[in-house]
């Protein structure tokens, strides 16, 4: 009988970093959409409240391996000093179901996140779409930075947070990424130049108003998972081409998506699944702002992580 914890292989976030840099994960994001996997039938993630939080489990199956991530969403953590997601993730071999692999599941979802909004903004923005604003000034906000500078040349950076310090934390950060922006603190106001927008907040309610978005704006928002939440208002929704993971995720999770249906801004049969983006189906939209809605679903993980396994194997 072999030893299973003997035999996986232990990721922690610099190997990860080093097996899979932010245009693989975006690749890697990209062709398990192409190559015609529909996350409507993903694995349902399971969402548990308990005491400061959450936890999650979000397991997927696919190109033989499977995986389970167990997160946890700490709101307090920041005050802290961690990470307010946390989590380790276990990839299986798809037929035996044995583990094979145990990784550092916060970095994981640090790459995976962003990886999954550029991918789609690669395919939904005009290619001279450089003019970025971000609001948030956390991990994701400055992550999403890094994954757009390498789908776009970035011209300008705008980073928009309620505490000063925080917000001037996060341009010098970003600023190691986006090394041919004008990188700086920014406002509502420059949303008038933006021609691609970024929430990455907790917001529990819209943080601009919809005629603040131009026609050819490219808008992604995944600060929430919570059917309560919502940074977008629901008029934007009503005058974008909004692009979802998948509807019956959408339909449950996704706060900016619940509030549009439920005003009557938005129908469901308007939504614009990734699955339909990719393969062609669909086409983006030319006379619309685009809104792309994510909460986050186990088959992105699943795809970046066994792009880390395998680039170990080939190692």
């Amino acid at each position: 009988m072999s030893d299973v914890i003997a035999d996986l292989a232990l990721i922690d976030a610099a190997t990860l970093a080093a097996r899979v840099s932010m245009a693989d994960a975006i690749r890697a994001v990209g062709e398990v959409l192409r190559g015609g996997f529909d996350p409507e039938g993903d694995l349902p993630r399971t969402i548990l409240d308990v005491p400061h939080g959450q936890l999650l489990l979000m397991p997927a199956a696919f190109g033989g391996m499977a995986g389970q991530k167990l997160a946890s969403v700490a709101p307090d953590n920041p005050a802290h000093g961690r990470d307010r997601i946390q989590a380790v993730y276990v990839v299986l071999d798809g037929t035996t179901l044995a583990p094979i692999a145990v990784m550092d599941g916060t970095a994981l979802t640090s790459l995976r996140t962003p990886a999954v909004s550029a991918a789609v903004v690669d395919a939904l923005a005009g290619p001279d779409a450089g003019d970025l604003v971000v609001f948030g000034t956390g991990p994701q906000a400055v992550q999403h930075v890094r994954a757009l500078c390498t789908v776009r040349a970035l011209r300008t950076v705008r980073l928009i947070g309620r505490d000063p310090a925080k917000a001037a934390d996060a341009v010098a950060h970003a600023r190691d990424f986006a090394t041919e922006a004008d990188v700086a603190v920014g406002s509502v106001a420059d949303l008038a130049a933006a021609d691609l927008i970024v929430c990455a907040t907790t917001a529990t309610d819209p943080l601009f108003v919809a005629d603040a978005v131009r026609t050819d704006a490219t808008v992604v928002a995944i600060g929430s998972h919570e059917p309560g939440k919502a940074e977008l208002p629901p008029a934007l929704l009503g005058r974008g081409q909004v692009v979802v993971e998948s509807r019956r995720v959408a339909a449950t999770e996704a706060g900016d998506v619940i509030r549009a249906l439920d005003a009557g801004a938005l129908h469901p049969e308007e939504l614009v699944t990734m699955h339909e983006l990719f393969t062609g189906k669909v086409s983006p939209a030319k006379d619309r702002p685009r809104i792309v809605k994510t909460c986050g679903m186990g088959w992105q993980d699943l795809a970046v992580a066994a792009r880390a396994v395998r680039t170990g194997e080939e190692r």
